[in-house]
């Protein structure tokens, strides 16, 4: 196509590139708002569920912790969970992220854009 212009035939091979890497970027951050993974906390009692965005959709607590002595233990379950669920969602986003640096031929350290 640009054949006989040297280092502009690169150029567009590169913008091309860059365009289609930008697709794959946004369609990626779309299928993180729908996978979900779910943290834990007091062997299950608290369960917090969450996009690989981060975003958290869901909370379910065993009503056996529920008693008006053991509040701040109720409190201390729900946050673990909480964090729990966002550090599986950036570890899951992570690995999405470098599946589509493979698939694109990068190096798999290369932070694409969030």
């Amino acid at each position: 196509m640009l054949k006989g212009l040297g280092g502009l035939g690169d150029m567009a091979k590169m913008m091309k590139q860059a365009q289609e890497m930008q697709g794959k970027v946004t369609d990626l951050q779309e299928t993180l708002k729908t996978i979900t993974v779910t943290g834990e906390s007091g062997a299950g009692l608290v369960k917090a569920t969450a996009t690989a965005k981060g975003e958290l959709k869901a909370l379910d607590i065993d009503p056996s912790i529920f008693n008006g002595d053991d509040k701040e233990v109720v409190e201390d379950l729900i946050l673990a969970a909480i964090k729990d669920a966002q550090a599986k969602a950036q570890e899951r986003s992570e690995q999405e992220m470098r599946k589509l640096s493979e698939e694109m031929g990068l190096p798999a350290d290369m932070k694409l854009p969030f």
